[in-house]
């Protein structure tokens, strides 16, 4: 069942995201599904940390702004979605190609929603587990 009540494409979501750390970081979005965002960071000096690793906040980074967007689509039109909670469980390293998000929704609410987002490595092994609660704020 198609979750999305305002208009959404990879073409919007990239263009919604010029000029912020998405675009700094080289995060682009690569599929919108009937109930899934699915998106992608470089491995790269940008997104390295001191020890040549993906930082971990870059994984982040990834999973907030899936999530974010998700939730902020899924909603009827003058609804926002803002950040309430984020954690991240890192489970492998990645030194260098691409890591992969898709993130889905684990509960939608009418004031709340739960996403979880899965990231993996060009091989498609799990780097990293994520989950964030969104708060639902209704037009004013």
């Amino acid at each position: 069942m198609r979750i999305w009540q305002k208009d959404v494409s990879v073409d919007i979501l990239t263009h919604i995201s010029l000029n912020t750390a998405v675009q700094q970081l080289g995060i682009e979005f690569l599929e919108v599904g009937d109930d899934y965002l699915k998106g992608r960071v470089p491995v790269d000096h940008r997104t390295h940390q001191p020890y040549g690793l993906l930082h971990g906040g870059v994984s982040v980074v990834l999973a907030e702004t899936l999530g974010s967007c998700g939730a902020g689509f899924s909603v009827p039109e003058g609804y926002n979605a803002v950040g309430l909670d984020i954690n991240a469980n890192h489970l492998k390293g990645v030194k260098t190609g691409w890591v992969t998000g898709i993130a889905r929704p684990v509960h939608r609410g009418r004031t709340t929603h739960v996403w979880q987002i899965d990231m993996h490595n060009d091989a498609d092994e799990l780097t990293c587990v994520s989950r964030i609660t969104m708060a639902i704020l209704a037009p004013r």
